[in-house]
């Protein structure tokens, strides 16, 4: 998401910008520059049709992860993306749109994992407790070992 703010006296403008790790983070660009003027100016790449940018366009895996990304233009990002599960890297040009749907499933992902990995320390834990208590009731647990 992107907010842009007037131009001010000295001829630069203030575009707000979040990324997609969610940070925000303010550009200055100067009020010359080509590609506020003209969006769809040469030096501005088209963005690619909206897509699932988490999916592998080669293998399908749903593992797909954001290695780099940078502006590219006033409404893009470049995004060179990594597939885990057969090793493919692939970079575009995205819509500031499909960009933040990308991040919402990262978010979700991310989600998923903390509660997996949390679930899995409880049972770890729990299993831990129950042998601990074993070696208790059968004597193999000393005063001394502490």
């Amino acid at each position: 998401m992107e907010e842009m703010d007037a131009q001010d006296d000295n001829g630069h403008v203030t575009k707000r910008v979040t990324l997609p790790s969610g940070k925000t983070i303010e550009v200055v660009y100067f009020a010359d520059e080509v590609f506020l003027a003209q969006p769809e100016a040469p030096g501005n790449p088209v963005a690619e049709p909206q897509q699932d940018l988490h999916v592998c366009t080669e293998c399908d895996s749903e593992l797909v992860y954001p290695v780099q990304w940078e502006e590219a233009g006033p409404d893009n990002w470049s995004v060179l993306l990594h597939c885990p599960n057969c090793d493919v890297f692939r970079e575009g040009v995205f819509t500031q749109d499909n960009v933040e749907l990308f991040d919402e499933e990262l978010d979700r992902g991310a989600d998923a994992l903390a509660r997996d990995y949390k679930r899995l320390m409880r049972a770890n834990m729990a299993d831990e407790i129950d042998r601990f208590m074993g070696a208790l009731s059968a004597g193999a647990i000393l005063p001394e070992d502490f």
